[in-house]
């Protein structure tokens, strides 16, 4: 069954077309990943495809119920528990619509209500909690006016998955998440019941969880068949087939324009039908063909020791430290990642390193001639109301780019900015329009250190690929706080840690941190359960029993034998149950099964408790 039929889609800003007859079917379990280069109408289909978007021409259709991430999510209620509670307010209802049905005695409706809570579980509190706590949502009683950008986005993300519905959009979900989380959703997602599209720049995640990838490419949707790999060979093969066409056309438009140029007397009667053949050639809507894009951040910047070393680094806010002892030594070529959970303290370690902070201990020691360019996460050094010509100059209508003056149109036109868009104002960029123009600046300030955090965000994956090449061509070194994990794993030479101690590690790459991760996290549990473990108790000594008249008869006998067994088998029975009520994928994969393995809970301590008191009464009778 369909769950979403757009057709004929179109959409134009002002008199910039973005669509031009996009379409696009999603079937019953279909997980579709849509990509696009940024500005090609991704996020703006998306938008019209969930209905908070009017498209100009086009009808969009959908069955069952829908919920999309958005980019600036809109979330009701006044506190972070009102709005995950919210998110829940359908599984409500079905529990009042068994109930009524239930009450009335109309036993299909009842059946009906039944089936459909059953296919979702009894009670989904638990998993509330469980998926806000895995994406980092903040505690439930934050009022919503509080939260940053990343956490209304963690939250909105919350929602639309305990929301299940039928169809799911969701437009860069990872953005905001760290390593950890972003994990957990692939998991979800690749297990995802419903129907998907995912908007992502996450490489990782589009082939384990994509089953087919539409392209947005020049106002229409192009699909390919397979994950992220099988599309990035379909897409060259498709390309180089329409170049040869277009080859083809324009040498057919050449000869026919030649023809025309000297066989004037001839166009008045039998070669009209020829004329008008090299009328619709010219018309024709000629290929978009990709540009080249390059980015060389190269300074030429020459030493061999050390850039930037940090001595015992501590920061602390208030009560709050947020990493202490730390050592660093930064060298040319070194391109480090930086890796841990939200809050830890990754962004204050680059503007320490940006010398926008003072380390509450510590020093911070730098090389002569250094200079180092931070992009934050805001992409803040931009000025709305600014052009984009005059964001990249400064003013100016020539830069210089290493030895070399050049004109601001070139260095515009090397980003892939158009000529149309260099009187447009900043704060109507998309947010990976916004990360090319700081990236363009980043060019001019001739930098060698490169503090970067989560560059990747909102960036296409043409410009992600060709950020990778830069960085990796780059004579300086390169700090990232990244959790793209295709990027890290591509890029940097090592990855740092924020761990639970407060200090930060260094490991080689990102698989050796996640492995000494799960190590420790092992070493903890061991732990935690020889600590949950009941101290082994020396037996009292018992008084010799009273000689007793009464014997046990032949049937209280064979039970008292039966007893110690039966006991045993409750005991493990209780154990194994307890493990399964603790396990966090019960509530997701099983969920009908919550309800029946929390009575058998609740039943055992007292079965164990009679059986113990029956054994005690048949051994002092034996």
């Amino acid at each position: 069954m369909w769950r979403l039929q757009a057709t004929g889609i179109e959409k134009a800003f002002g008199d910039r077309a973005v669509l031009r007859g996009a379409g696009l079917t999603v079937e019953d379990g279909d997980r579709v990943g849509l990509v696009g280069v940024n500005g090609s109408g991704k996020s703006t289909l998306v938008q019209i495809l969930a209905g908070t978007q009017d498209p100009d021409h086009g009808e969009v259709h959908v069955r069952g119920r829908m919920a999309l991430l958005d980019q600036d999510p809109a979330i009701p209620g006044a506190t972070v528990g009102e709005a995950l509670d919210e998110a829940l307010d359908w599984h409500q209802r079905l529990l009042d619509a068994f109930e009524d049905a239930t009450r009335r005695g109309d036993l299909t409706a009842s059946a009906a209500a039944q089936d459909a809570i059953e296919a979702h579980g009894w009670d989904l509190r638990h998993e509330g909690r469980s998926v806000a706590q895995r994406l980092g949502v903040a505690p439930r009683d934050t009022p919503l006016d509080r939260l940053s950008g990343g956490e209304r986005r963690r939250l909105a993300l919350a929602r639309a998955l305990l929301g299940r519905p039928e169809l799911l959009l969701l437009d860069e979900p990872t953005n905001h998440l760290d390593a950890e989380a972003i994990t957990w959703l692939e998991k979800t997602l690749v297990g995802w019941r419903g129907a998907l599209v995912l908007v992502t720049h996450d490489r990782y995640l589009l082939e384990a969880v994509a089953t087919r990838i539409v392209d947005v490419e020049d106002g229409v949707t192009v699909a390919y068949e397979g994950g992220y790999a099988d599309y990035l060979i379909a897409r060259a093969e498709r390309q180089a087939q329409l170049a040869r066409t277009e080859d083809k056309r324009l040498a057919m438009i050449a000869r026919e324009a030649e023809w025309a140029s000297r066989s004037p007397a001839a166009r008045s009667t039998k070669q009209k039908a020829r004329l008008q053949r090299l009328s619709a050639l010219k018309e024709a809507r000629p290929l978009a063909r990709g540009r080249a894009f390059d980015m060389d951040f190269r300074t030429g910047f020459r030493r061999g020791g050390s850039l930037l070393e940090l001595h015992g680094a501590s920061v602390r806010f208030g009560e709050r430290t947020l990493f202490s002892g730390v050592d660093l030594v930064l060298r040319p070529g070194e391109r480090l990642g930086v890796l841990g959970p939200n809050g830890a303290g990754k962004s204050t370690l680059l503007h320490l390193l940006a010398e926008r902070l003072e380390p509450t201990k510590g020093e911070l020691v730098k090389a002569p001639r250094l200079q180092a360019a931070l992009l934050d996460q805001a992409r803040s050094g931009l000025t709305d109301t600014d052009t984009v010509f005059e964001a990249a100059g400064g003013g100016n209508d020539h830069v210089k780019v290493g030895e070399r003056h050049i004109h601001v149109a070139s260095l515009l036109d090397a980003f892939l900015f158009s000529r149309p868009m260099f009187d447009q104002r900043v704060s109507t960029l998309s947010g990976g329009e916004r990360a090319r123009l700081l990236m363009a600046r980043l060019l001019l300030e001739g930098a060698n250190v490169l503090l970067l955090d989560e560059p990747t965000n909102d960036l296409d994956l043409l410009t992600l690929r060709v950020l990778e090449e830069a960085l990796m061509a780059f004579d300086g070194a390169v700090v990232v706080v990244t959790h793209d994990r295709a990027f890290l794993d591509r890029v940097c030479t090592g990855v740092l840690t924020f761990e639970e101690t407060g200090g930060i590690e260094l490991y080689a790459d990102r698989m050796q941190a996640d492995t000494a991760r799960e190590a420790r996290r092992a070493a903890a549990r061991q732990e935690a359960e020889s600590a949950r473990a009941p101290a082994p108790t020396t037996p009292r000594p018992k008084a010799p029993p009273p000689p007793r008249t009464d014997r046990l008869s032949w049937r209280e006998a064979r039970e008292h034998e039966a007893l110690p067994g039966r006991i045993e088998e409750l005991e493990a029975e209780q154990e194994a149950v307890g493990a399964q009520l603790a396990d966090p994928a019960l509530y997701r994969d099983d969920p009908g099964a919550v309800a029946a393995l929390t009575t058998r809970a609740a039943a055992l301590p007292e079965e164990i408790e009679l059986l113990y008191a029956r054994w005690e009464d048949l051994e002092e009778r034996a």
